[in-house]
């Protein structure tokens, strides 16, 4: 829109016109507004013909900007000729707006006011906890780096990066506190299923040399060399974590469970459930602890450390029911080419007397997951035998997933010859032993009822390896650049939260994505500043993904030109808490 005025010279009019374009393309302007008499309004300027016209051309700016917005168009101009400003940011992250409302549905901001009544601090640690879950989740990396990385958001930190490091203590302190808060509050973005709780551990490595009170030599997940710490974890029916604590690495996991446990039934008032874990934390110690009260268990069995009358009663081909049904059906009878049977779980059931308590092993067959075993094997002997066809060293394994654990040493002393040597060569006895397990799988269970229900509630443990697979993959939690003991469970404190949200994610958006996805496409959300048009475009590729973050969280980023006002809204409706309860 430009100003126009015409009339006689006593007698003129001031106006902004708008320029547009006929349908035969031609160019054309027409009256848009009168502003009023020339001469009328030169005299309210004390008759400053600059002033006035100044005053016109921003009116005119004005009705541009709100014809603009009206019609949902936006004017830019641009120059060949004119460099962009130095060091002026253009390029934001808007990722983290989906994150956002996620963490205003947990009602974080209210967990921070309550711990700032129990410390002194001037710092705002809402501001400084929410956006280190950002950049656990957009952009892991050192304390440091997260903080730099937090000024190419749409809301730089406010905060100093020492004030992320003095937040750290506090984090830690308050773990207990802000776990159970973090539970009650997750009821409101997503009815949290505790009929069933799954608890592990995992461990995480330091590249340090010397151990401390924490960080301990201990058996490493990974065979590491280096001072570890464990974590336990405990997440509900549908995936989502709800309590962990760090220990020492030298500590026994199986000692773990119950410190963490009752602290769950005191403080989420979890005290009828399910526990599900796996043989290692299934003590009977830990299955007795979970016979009280309304508690079961259902743990796995390894049929390989039964005792050899034991296992040969559980491993007896006869006697198995298909589920669903009472038939008995010998295993050896079975066609596995067939595709029902290929695809059918079988399984038998006995009682079993352990001192005073008193409990049912269930024993299944799976000829798909015995097929899946034979072909991880055959990999494994195949790559043994490559390496035994290969000049050089060689070695034995024990590891369970280590190739070389098929291959058997052999010290021979030939004719003539007064040293022995070693001769390497695969066990077939050992591949042999292991193939006897092919398809069998057990549990160990004081649940009375459905078995086809028992079997579907141990099957769902693959979520909680998935949840530290997440955590030390997709989050990077390791290496942590911090070393100070406070600092190092604060750091797990933070990996926690992030991994609470993003499950959070996961349900709202449904389970059509891959983890990859999500991660990827949030990281890869940007948009572009320009300043001329006082708007933002978007940066990023739109695709059925970011339709369904827009959708379920009812804001859109994908619009050809976003105003800075449009951009404000969309924040501000992000820190609502009544735009995303469900």
């Amino acid at each position: 829109m430009y100003i126009a005025i015409t009339g006689s010279k006593n007698n003129k009019d001031m106006y902004i016109y708008r320029s547009f374009r006929k349908e035969d393309g031609k160019a054309s302007s027409c009256i848009y507004k009168k502003l009023g008499k020339y001469n009328t309004l030169l005299k309210q300027f004390d008759g400053d013909a600059d002033r006035l016209m100044a005053w016109a051309k921003n009116e005119a700016k004005k009705e541009t900007e709100l014809y603009n917005q009206k019609n949902g168009k936006v004017s830019v101009d641009f120059s060949q000729g004119a460099y962009i400003t130095k060091n002026e940011q253009r390029l934001f992250g808007v990722g983290y707006l989906f994150l956002q409302s996620l963490v205003t549905g947990l009602r974080l901001d209210k967990i921070c006011r309550s711990i700032k009544r129990r410390h002194k601090y001037q710092y705002d640690l809402h501001a400084i906890l929410t956006d280190l879950v950002y950049s656990r989740i957009l952009h892991p990396s050192s304390k440091r780096k997260s903080y730099e990385y937090c000024k190419t958001l749409l809301e730089p930190p406010k905060y100093q990066l020492q004030d992320v490091y003095r937040a750290l203590s506090v984090i830690a302190a308050e773990s207990d506190f802000i776990q159970s808060e973090l539970y009650l509050n997750s009821n409101f973005v997503h009815p949290r299923n505790k009929k069933i709780l799954y608890y592990d551990c995992t461990n995480f490595y330091f590249e340090i040399e010397q151990e401390d009170e924490l960080r301990r030599y201990g058996k490493s997940k990974e065979h590491r060399p280096n001072p570890i710490v464990t974590m336990g974890l405990f997440m509900d029916a549908d995936g989502i974590p709800l309590s962990f604590d760090i220990f020492p690495g030298n500590q026994n996991e199986q000692t773990t469970l119950k410190p963490l446990e009752q602290k769950i039934i005191r403080d989420f008032n979890c005290s009828e459930f399910i526990f599900c874990s796996d043989s290692g934390l299934g003590s009977l110690n830990n299955r007795r602890f979970n016979s009280f009260g309304r508690r079961a268990y259902v743990i796995t069995h390894s049929l390989k450390k039964m005792k050899e009358e034991e296992r040969k009663i559980a491993m007896n081909p006869t006697q198995f029911r298909k589920i669903g049904s009472q038939k008995f059906i010998d295993l050896r009878t079975l066609d596995e080419t067939d595709e029902e049977v290929y695809n059918s779980v079988y399984y038998k059931e006995y009682p079993l007397v352990t001192g005073d308590m008193d409990e049912t092993l269930i024993v299944t067959y799976s000829p798909k997951y015995a097929a899946y075993q034979r072909k991880i094997r055959e990999g494994q002997i195949e790559r043994a035998q490559k390496i035994l066809n290969s000049p050089g060293k060689k070695r034995t394994g024990k590891n369970p997933n280590d190739p070389m654990r098929f291959v058997k040493r052999t010290t021979v002393t030939a004719d003539g010859e007064v040293a022995e040597k070693n001769v390497y060569d695969l066990d077939r006895e050992q591949i042999e032993k292991e193939a006897m397990y092919d398809g069998f799988y057990a549990v160990v269970t004081n649940l009375e009822g459905d078995v086809s229900e028992i079997i579907r509630i141990n099957q769902q443990r693959w979520q909680i390896e998935e949840n530290f697979r997440i955590m030390k993959d997709e989050f990077a939690s390791r290496p942590a650049y911090v070393r100070r003991e406070d600092r190092i469970k604060a750091h797990f404190m933070t990996c926690y939260i992030s991994l609470i949200v993003y499950r959070l994610l996961e349900k709202k958006i449904g389970g059509e994505f891959t983890c990859d996805q999500i991660i990827q496409t949030l990281r890869s959300m940007n948009m572009t500043l320009i300043n001329t048009a006082s708007s933002y475009i978007p940066s990023y590729t739109r695709t059925e993904l970011t339709d369904a973050l827009h959708q379920v969280f009812g804001f859109r980023t994908d619009f050809e030109i976003i105003t800075k006002s449009a951009m404000r809204t969309i924040i501000k409706n992000t820190k609502n808490v009544q735009k995303i309860e469900i």
